[in-house]
């Protein structure tokens, strides 16, 4: 792996679900990311932080948010938008619970390329105040303006169409 593709930080969070009861006849719980936690937090995953009117909140385990130096763009688009969002991926899992945290992270289209795989649910949950600093401070530092270049397109020629249609012996 080339230097550029590693991250320069990864800054870990915790991932907050909900499930609530659906009103289907084809599944019996709806679940969705609602927060991140700045930091890890000491609690095991899938412990239920509050239970109330059919609604529980579980920690649901930890991610790192990896900041890469070539992604500041992004990530300054994300903090200026007026509502900043940390993107959550929940995988399938097997086992005693029905999905594992698989990813967080502040860049848009890669949160945006996490929903590509169907079974995944991703959610954009507010960053926290924290977070949102942390991202600040390495947009600051790490980020180089990149001009952007409009690639020209050539005119295309008549006479060269023409020509190749019939140098193929296809009159």
């Amino acid at each position: 792996m080339s230097p550029a593709a590693l991250p320069l930080v990864r800054v870990p969070v915790g991932v907050v679900v909900e499930r609530h009861r659906a009103d289907s006849p084809w599944t019996d719980f709806v679940w969705r990311a609602v927060a991140v936690l700045p930091d890890e937090p000491d609690t095991k995953p899938w412990t239920v932080l509050r239970e109330e009117n059919g609604t529980t909140l579980f920690y649901a385990g930890s991610a790192m948010v990896d900041l890469y130096g070539s992604e500041t763009a992004r990530y300054r688009d994300n903090l200026a938008s007026g509502s900043p969002a940390i993107w959550t991926v929940l995988s399938p899992a097997e086992g005693a619970w029905p999905y594992s945290v698989a990813a967080a992270t502040a860049d848009p289209s890669e949160g945006e390329a996490f929903t590509e795989a169907g079974a995944n649910l991703v959610e954009a949950v507010p960053m926290p105040e924290m977070l949102r600093e942390q991202i600040e401070s390495f947009v600051a530092e790490h980020h180089v303006e990149r001009e952007f270049f409009k690639r020209k397109r050539r005119q295309a020629d008549p006479e060269a169409l023409a020509r190749r249609q019939h140098e193929g012996g296809h009159e």
